[in-house]
């Protein structure tokens, strides 16, 4: 793992991240079992026991949970899940979410409208809710969310309304939270060099036509970037764990670009 890692930092305390089978999930999962959290990987793809596995044989403690967190059901049970292995937690970092299609917004149909929004709003907002509860109770934790700087990208309007919500959500429920010790926060990543997706989240750009759509975010990506680049996993994960740190202790209710300058 790239970046500075700061053993025992999270020593003592679980942390649960969802969509952690690949990209910043996995990333972020790998660096808190390297701190020393103990670690509830939550996915939809079974690819997520594999994950697991390697944080254990690295000498990490790792959990894993298959569910589907664009329904609270699923999100109610990996809360649960987690609870009962582990009996607390300290840090639910809301990674799932991302773009789906990749197109001016008078091009898409109604059901995939529907489609971004569940995808990258709902999973943050049910697990939020499931998690809420214990953490009140106990009156300690952090909630990380990864939001976006595509709130102001094009060619994927939905996605970015999705990302405004989750920002949205940390700003009211930091409010909320707060007279019970909790803190809420979010990182705005932007674009990152990630390996190819092991699982893909929707179709393939089908023509050339809707490769020429996908370039022109790349490229507005780049653009919008004060450093001309992409980041990496590394540094989107460095973040996250700061904010979800002690070091963080005085940071609430904010959303912290990660993209290079680039302020969404």
């Amino acid at each position: 793992m790239r970046g500075q890692v700061y053993a025992g930092r999270f020593a003592g305390r679980t942390a649960v991240v969802t969509g952690a089978a690949q990209g910043i999930g996995e990333t972020v999962a790998r660096r808190l079992a390297a701190e020393s959290a103990h670690v509830v990987l939550v996915d939809r793809a079974e690819l997520v026991h594999d994950v697991a596995g390697e944080i254990i044989a690295a000498g990490g403690e790792a959990e894993s949970v298959v569910a589907d967190l664009e329904e609270y059901t699923g999100a109610e049970e990996a809360v649960a899940r987690a609870l009962d292995r582990l009996g607390r937690i300290d840090v639910l970092v809301n990674n799932v979410g991302g773009t789906i299609w990749a197109k001016p917004y008078e091009h898409y149909a109604p059901q995939e409208i529907e489609t971004e929004i569940r995808r990258s709003l709902f999973p943050t907002l049910w697990t939020c809710r499931a998690v809420l509860p214990h953490l009140f109770a106990q009156r300690s934790g952090t909630v990380v969310n990864v939001s976006s700087v595509a709130t102001r990208g094009i060619n994927r309007v939905p996605y970015a309304a999705a990302k405004g919500g989750v920002n949205a959500l940390t700003a009211a429920l930091a409010l909320e939270a707060a007279p019970y010790g909790v803190r809420v926060v979010a990182t705005a990543p932007g674009g990152t060099e990630a390996p190819p997706r092991r699982v893909a989240r929707g179709p393939t750009a089908g023509d050339e036509q809707e490769g020429g759509w996908y370039q022109q975010i790349v490229d507005q990506t780049v653009e919008s970037s004060l450093m001309k680049r992409y980041g990496t996993l590394a540094e989107q994960a460095a973040a996250i764990t700061f904010l979800a740190s002690d070091e963080a202790s005085y940071i609430t209710g904010t959303v912290l670009p990660v993209a290079g300058g680039d302020l969404g």
